[in-house]
This record gives structure tokens, sequence and C-alpha cells, in this order.
């Protein structure tokens, strides 16, 4: 029988397969003790391994079917938030706050800070055995919601003093009113986004689970099928509602607001520090997602000075399709591994299998391992749902130029090229974590996501750009 032991109070991470059996006490058999060893039953075991069923090497028909079909519900969502992108640019709102532009990378982005890495670690936990109990599941959901809730809040904030700053700089002048707005729009867009998208992640985990499906596979597309739209949409919605309290000479009511909700962020902490299942992360999950959102802001800052260019007419509605796809694949390789090494190897040591943080880029992804099976599946991805993304947004006529050869072909190119980056980055950057002690349930997904955010917005003002240069400069659709 295999032996799962918790570490510093945390649910369980390693498979301890030298660990005796330990009894335990029948009166308590409802309740999880988290000084214990989680014990598994047989059945959920493979007889020859010792490894979970639920996390065994799948075949890349398996991953590509479980993974497919959420990548696209995932890639429809981006092209909605694209579509809503390019509305609210012209907004009255955007265009006197025009650094609101600069928190549209770090809000989206917090599918990736907050959303995902809760689906992966929620993934984890799920094929680890902790939702055996009902008093255990809720106990980790509850943990989990309050912690994202204080992480929101918190990225919310430094997300907009960073776009305030960043705004404000080459004016040479502070406006405290565009400072309010920003405040306080960011923070309540990152709450109610966090506990919209955190209660629909457990409920795709839960479920996923109990259907058999590998919840690694499919959590993070869900959460970047429904992050983009929501968070941009209440985004564009709530700064609006807000610019227009202020225009009617009710300035009170952003700074209320924003006192408010920093208010609540240490009682959010408080209570995330006193659940079992995220206590440690409440001490080691902060830098991870302020790097991330500083990360995502810089590519904020290149979408704030590029959608006003003509040379860059259109980019707004391909920019969160773009940044959502490589992100999507990215967390989902990032998911996949860290589970892995969770199951097999004991945290700060790496598998007999795996020696090496880094492979070369070639064995990433032409190797016989997993790891590169999966990157070829995930890569594979990439040009077919552009491709259906892109004519997607051309048949509902949405953006400001149209959908030539060109384009595509460039665009395609780019994509390509942002995704074999974040793989391979991916593929270190787990290890690295690994073996360092750091769970990359809680620290890769944000960094990986964030810079394929940077990488993405930078690549794709750099394909508008050339299509400039090449007279490919057709700005009839849309119209």
């Amino acid at each position: 029988m295999t032996v799962l032991r918790r570490r510093s109070n945390m649910v369980p991470n390693i498979l301890d397969t030298n660990s005796q059996p330990s009894t335990s006490d029948d009166s308590n058999a409802g309740e999880t003790d988290l000084s214990a060893p989680l014990i598994l039953s047989s059945e959920q075991h493979d007889t020859h391994t010792g490894i979970p069923a639920a996390v065994k090497e799948e075949s890349s028909f398996r991953i590509a079917i479980q993974v497919f079909f959420p990548f696209l519900i995932a890639g429809f969502g981006t092209v909605g938030a694209g579509m809503v992108l390019d509305i609210v640019q012209h907004w009255l709102v955007f265009k006197e706050v025009t650094e609101i532009f600069i928190l549209v990378p770090a809000l989206l982005g917090l599918k990736g800070n907050l959303e995902m890495t809760l689906a992966s670690r929620l993934s984890t936990q799920v094929h680890l055995g902790v939702t055996k109990t009902r008093s255990a599941t809720l106990s980790m959901i509850y943990g989990n919601l309050v912690l994202v809730q204080a992480q929101a809040l918190v990225v919310g904030f430094l997300a907009a003093v960073f776009a305030m700053v960043m705004g404000w700089i080459p004016q040479g002048k502070w406006n405290i009113e565009h400072g309010f707005i920003l405040c306080s729009s960011s923070m309540l867009t990152a709450s109610l986004a966090s506990l919209v998208l955190g209660l629909v992640m457990i409920s795709v985990v839960l479920l996923s689970k109990k259907l058999g499906v590998n919840p690694d596979n499919v959590a993070t597309p869900v959460a970047a099928s429904l992050g983009d739209l929501t968070t941009l949409a209440l985004l564009a919605a709530i700064s609006k509602l807000v610019y227009m309290v202020v225009r009617a000479k009710q300035e009170w009511l952003p700074p209320l607001i924003m006192s408010l909700l920093i208010l609540f962020i240490p009682l959010f902490i408080y209570l995330a520090y006193k659940n079992s299942y995220v206590s440690e992360v409440v001490y080691t999950g902060w830098t991870p997602i302020i790097a991330a959102m500083a990360i995502s802001c810089v590519g904020g800052l290149v979408l704030d000075m590029t959608v006003a260019d003509e040379k860059y007419i259109g980019m707004a509605v391909f920019q969160p399709v773009m940044n959502g796809v490589g992100g999507n694949l990215v967390a989902v390789h990032a998911s996949r591994l860290s589970t892995g090494l969770h199951t097999r190897a004991t945290l700060g040591t790496l598998p007999p299998d795996t020696p090496f943080i880094c492979f070369n880029i070639f064995k990433s992804f032409f190797g016989k391992d997993m790891a590169a099976r999966t990157s070829r599946v995930l890569l594979a991805m990439v040009v077919p749902g552009q491709i259906i993304f892109i004519y997607s947004i051309k048949f509902m006529g949405a953006g400001h130029t149209s959908i030539t050869f060109k384009l595509v072909l460039l665009y395609n190119a780019a994509a390509l090229i942002q995704v074999i980056v974040l793989l391979y980055i991916c593929n270190c950057m787990v290890h690295w974590m690994w073996k360092s002690g750091d769970d990359p349930d809680n620290f890769a997904i944000p960094y990986l996501t964030a810079i394929g955010d940077l990488l993405g917005t930078s690549l794709l003002a750099l394909c508008f750009y050339i299509l400039y240069i090449i007279g490919d400069r057709d700005q009839d659709l849309g119209d």
C-alpha cells in the first residue's frame, strides 16, 4: 500500500513508497488528520508501479482528445474577450483614463496568477486523495477561496498603482481622480472575477475527477475560457460605472470602495492562514503573483503605446487571443509536469528518470518521455486553433483590419514562436522549482502566463508593424 505524507501542514505532495502503512482510529474515520499519512486504497493504484491510476502515463491521442475541446472553448472565450476589447477601447473612459490599457494584461493575467494556479493546486490535491472525505473537501474549498480573494485584492491594488506610475511618468503629472478610478475599478474587478472563476474551477476539478477525466487536462483551459471574457467585461463595465459616478460629482465613492476592499485583505489573509490546506501558500505564494503582475503590466505598457498608433490598427482584437492561447497551453503543460513530479519524487529531489533540470530544446520536443510527448501534442494545436479563432473573428465582423494571407502567416508564426518558447521555459522552470524545494503548483503558472503576455503582445505588435511596412494596411473591416 502506498502512503502519502504531508509536509508542513500542507496537502500531501509526494509518494513515499518506502513508508509503512499506519493505523488509524475508526472513530476518526470521517476526519482528515493533517499530521498523519494519507493512505490511498489499493484500487486507486497501478499494482506494478504504485502510481495513482489517475496520473499514469497517457497516450498522445488521449491527451489530445481531453485537451483539444476545452482548448477550443477557451479559445472562443479569448475571441470574445478580443471583441470586447475592440469595442471598449473606443469608450470615453478608455480614452480619458488611458492607463486602463496597462491594467488589461495584468487583470486578464489573474487567470494565470490565481485561477490557473488554483486549478493546478486542486488537480494535484484531487490526484493525491484529499477529497476522500466531505469535511476535508469543504475545508480545502473554503481555504482556497479565501486565499484567492486575498491574492486578487492585493494584485488588483498593486496593478493599479503600477499602471498609474507607468502611465503618469510620460505625462509628467499626477491625476488623483484617475488614480482612484483605476484602483477601485481594478480591485473590484479582481475580487468579483476571482470569486466567480474560483467557484467554477472547484466545480470543474471535482466533476472531472468524478467522471474519470484528468483534471490537469481540462481545468486550466476552462479557467482560460471564462477568465479573459469575464474579467475584461467586468473591468469595462465597472470602470465605466465608476467614471460616470465621478463625472456626476460623487468623487467620494471610488476612495470609499478602495478603502473598504483594502480593509478586507488582512481578514482574508488571516482566514487563509488558519486553513491547513493553504497556510503555507500564505507565506510563499506572494512572490510569483506580484512578479507576474509586474511582467504583465509591462506587456500592458506595450499595449497602451500601440493601440493609438495607425501601424497597429486592429491589433486589440487579437491581443487576448494570442496571449490566451499561449497561456492556456503552457498552463496545461505546467499542471501535468507538477502532478507528475508530486507522484514520482520527493520535493527537492528529481525523479531517477529525470536527472536534469533543463534538457536541450530538441529533447524537450522530440524526446520519448511524457513531457516531450505532451509538448508535441500541445504545439500541434497552435496553428489549427489560431486559424479557427482568426476566421471566427472575421466571420463575426470584428476588428479593424482585413484577414489577409500575410496576416494569417505572420500571426501564426508569432504564435508558434511564443508557444515553443513558453513550453521550453516551462519544462526547465517546473523542474528547477521542484529541485529548489518550491512547489510548482503555486509558483510556475503565474510566471509562465505573465511571460506569455509580454512575449505575445510584443510579437503581435511586431507582426502588425511588419504588415504596415510591407504595405498590408487594409483598414476596411469593421469601419
